[in-house]
């Protein structure tokens, strides 16, 4: 099995370590944290050091690894900061042994798709997204770099979400319906209508809410 590292030690790394383990797929070598004490451990794997570590573990042949950051804007800017860092930094897709994706979707790198997930035929999901436990993205779905769902989400056939996207927790969201980059689908809406770019949607229907900047937070933990 290839070595790999976990880059976050939060609870979302928990999970993927617990998808990595029972797969068997990769062997992992240890986490990256910035804000955890070298040498601290999660799940009885070994913190390693920051980010700026990467090189130096390249160095000793580990080359792949797989960013455990569950905030969309966080985690790309992590990405270019290891890509500037280690340029040959290979990310690895996860996904979690219980999913159902069909042969005929496409799935990016550095995607986690964790417990339950069920993703239909032809839907494709680009690099570095997130499909939270027990989400489903129905067919002919377009999920674009860096978007997520999270726990719970329904999203029907033909629906398009756009980059860096987040629709959280529990939400519905109708066939046809394109959804714009860097927006915020509030937990538990019901969204019927196509939505703009950077605008905050909440609510049974949606309605827009505010308009928002890049990177506005939606979870309190990475």
């Amino acid at each position: 099995m290839s070595k790999v590292i976990i880059i976050g030690a939060s609870g979302h790394a928990k999970v993927i370590i617990e998808a990595i383990e029972f797969k068997k797929q990769y062997e992992i070598f240890g986490l990256v944290d910035s804000y955890k004490e070298k040498g601290e451990k999660l799940m009885n794997h070994e913190i390693l050091g920051s980010e700026y570590e990467i090189p130096n573990l390249m160095e000793q042949g580990i080359t792949k690894g797989v960013i455990a950051i569950g905030d969309n804007w966080t985690r790309l800017q992590m990405y270019n900061k290891i890509k500037t860092l280690a340029p040959d930094f290979e990310f690895v897709t996860v996904v979690h042994h219980s999913a159902i994706v069909s042969s005929r979707a496409k799935i990016g790198k550095g995607t986690v798709i964790l417990t339950g997930v069920k993703i239909n035929t032809d839907a494709r999901v680009g690099n570095f997204c997130i499909l939270n436990t027990n989400s489903s993205l129905d067919h002919d779905c377009d999920m674009h770099d860096f978007s997520s769902i999270a726990p719970g989400v329904t999203v029907g056939g033909n629906v398009k979400i756009d980059f860096c996207t987040a629709i959280c927790l529990g939400a519905n969201i109708i066939q046809g319906v394109h959804v714009g980059e860097h927006t915020i689908v509030g937990a538990g809406s019901l969204i019927t209508k196509n939505v703009d770019s950077f605008k905050l949607v909440y609510g049974v229907p949606g309605k827009e809410i505010k308009t928002i900047e890049k990177g506005q937070k939606y979870i309190s933990k990475s």
